[in-house]
């Protein structure tokens, strides 16, 4: 018995001449545009900013248990890594800030536009990397 999916991938082309096609192009068929990488990272932020979430919920369960607890969120915090991890924090909660703005501007139906859209996924950008910059100038301003 032959495979069903053989015949939905074969297709023929204007001359006649059939082709395989792969059933459900991705990757390798479309080049990322810039609307695309936008909301997918859009997406990546989402998540960046449920494990962000995580960390900020351990350490304040860790200040809520007892200074011993609480040193030790502290010291991994204040460590290179943490500071690593909390910049990355705030670039993803800036970014999705921007992008959840972008995205409401779509849901009333401005900036479908190619040229509109590609502006505003720059804008997104830029505002993104001006905010996370102004946070960590005020937060190392407060904390040093």
């Amino acid at each position: 018995m032959p495979d069903v999916r053989d015949a939905l991938i074969i297709g023929k082309r204007s001359d006649g001449s059939l082709v395989r096609r792969p059933l459900s192009p991705h990757l390798q068929v479309y080049k990322p545009q810039v609307s695309s990488v936008t909301s997918i990272m859009n997406r990546v932020t989402g998540v960046a900013l449920t494990v962000g979430l995580l960390l900020m919920v351990w350490w304040l369960v860790a200040a809520a248990t007892g200074p011993k607890a609480f040193a030790a969120a502290q010291g991994f915090i204040g460590s290179p890594i943490g500071l690593i991890l909390m910049f990355g924090w705030t670039l993803a909660l800036w970014y999705h800030f921007f992008g959840g703005i972008r995205h409401l501007l779509w849901d009333i139906g401005w900036g479908f536009e190619i040229q509109t859209s590609h502006r505003t996924a720059m804008i997104v950008v830029a505002a993104t990397v001006v905010m996370t910059v102004i946070s960590w100038i005020i937060g190392l301003a407060v904390w040093l």
